[in-house]
């Protein structure tokens, strides 16, 4: 039995930040930005919009298309670094949202990994004759979280949903292989300090900005460059697969000169890649749920083709997945 994508969706907030506009704001400019990251504008959610709110209407395009209805649903995982609240999870409130009553829900917090590993749990979950059908989202709203007085982060990141049906299947589409993997030395290069058990929320945390993402960007372009070879190294081996077998490649989008890095040393051509960081920036956990969709959207999937998916970020975390498209 493989695990099968029966559906897949995005959400993404109607509001866009482009560089002009971030110019005003901090001191950058238009120029160093496209150079330093690629990214030419990005999506940000307003201040009435959550994490489980962009998640719900990934979720809604990607049932409509699975053809399975909410309450078919078994489980509900959602990877996040984003959710709404602590507690409780944002699962449980896509889960309410949907009425998706007969599934379980809880939340995988892996960073920009958070899909991946929320994939391949729920693959795990469908191998129990208990399971039927499960719901993965990647959702964010990055800019909650983002100090829009730091110039080296506040260009990077934008807000999104992405979500994906998976059920049973007999034939050869689905989920080949995926691949996790961490290295918690590295948690100092990419976090927020306080908020949780170590630094809780104080009148200091916030005057001191404690609440926003802080970054080592050299070292996390250093642990990327050489981490996406890795993982995708891994998922052909274990296949028995080469790159030029590769029919589209989607990588984590954080930084361009990360994806040409890895499409050089990998020898896939820029046509085989799926690169939309310079329109939304990087959405972390949403980044590869919502490539996934809007490649299917334009056309780019076709039954048979060989996906392959890798991401990174904070944990250090990292993962990825080998997908045959289609379903039976």
């Amino acid at each position: 039995m493989k695990t099968q994508i029966l559906g897949i969706g995005h959400a993404l907030p109607p509001k866009v930040l482009t560089n002009n506009e971030l110019e005003k704001m901090v001191d950058t400019t238009e120029e160093w930005i496209i150079e330093r990251t690629g990214i030419r504008e990005r999506r940000i959610a307003d201040n009435n919009t959550a994490t489980s709110d962009l998640s719900y209407q990934a979720s809604l395009m990607a049932l409509e298309r699975s053809g399975i209805s909410a309450e078919e649903i078994d489980l509900i995982i959602v990877g996040t670094l984003t959710p709404d609240m602590l507690l409780p999870s944002t699962a449980c409130f896509v889960q309410d949202k949907l009425g998706a009553i007969n599934a379980a829900a809880f939340d995988v917090a892996a960073g920009c990994t958070g899909f991946v590993y929320a994939l391949t749990t729920a693959k795990k979950f469908l191998q129990s004759p208990q399971y039927k059908y499960a719901l993965v989202i990647g959702g964010e709203v990055l800019s909650c979280v983002t100090d829009y007085a730091d110039r080296n982060t506040c260009v990077l990141f934008g807000d999104g949903a992405g979500a994906v049906v998976l059920g049973k299947g007999s034939g050869d589409s689905g989920i080949i292989n995926t691949y996790l993997g961490a290295d918690g030395s590295g948690a100092k290069h990419l976090y927020v300090p306080a908020g949780g058990s170590r630094m809780p929320a104080s009148l200091q945390t916030v005057n001191d900005r404690m609440h926003f993402m802080r970054m080592n960007g050299n070292e996390i372009f250093r642990f990327a460059t050489r981490i996406t070879l890795e993982i995708s190294n891994k998922l052909l081996e274990m296949a028995g697969l080469d790159y030029k077998d590769v029919d589209i490649f989607i990588p984590h989008q954080s930084n361009l000169r990360i994806i040409k890095t890895a499409m050089k040393r990998m020898k896939i051509p820029e046509e085989k890649t799926l690169i939309n960081i310079r329109d939304f920036g990087n959405m972390s956990a949403a980044c590869i749920p919502v490539g996934l969709s809007l490649a299917e959207q334009e056309g780019r999937l076709n039954p048979g083709d060989l996906v392959l998916m890798v991401a990174f970020g904070g944990g250090l975390t990292y993962g990825g997945a080998l997908v045959r498209w289609g379903r039976d």
